[in-house]
């Protein structure tokens, strides 16, 4: 949203300043380059987002499966009266 919003203002900016059509396309150009590194940012910490929280489903599905084991060991181990 507020990318959106700092887009608006530059493009209102631009058109309200007499640049000239080169320096319009390098700005656009800087904040192509700007808009693309934030995104490389976001995705960068959205997977290490989704490996940590993997990771702690994985471990605690390992926990339940050796809980049931147990339990499966209990149940058939011979009974001495």
């Amino acid at each position: 949203m507020r990318f959106s919003i700092l887009l608006s203002t530059l493009a209102l900016a631009a058109t309200l300043s007499a640049q000239s059509a080169k320096e319009d396309i390098k700005e656009a150009g800087r904040d192509m380059k700007d808009a693309a590194k934030s995104t490389g940012k976001a995705a960068k910490r959205t997977g290490k987002a989704v490996g940590k929280t993997t990771k702690r489903a994985v471990n605690k599905t390992a926990e339940k499966v050796e809980e049931g084991a147990e339990k499966v060991q209990d149940k058939t181990k011979p009974k001495n009266n």
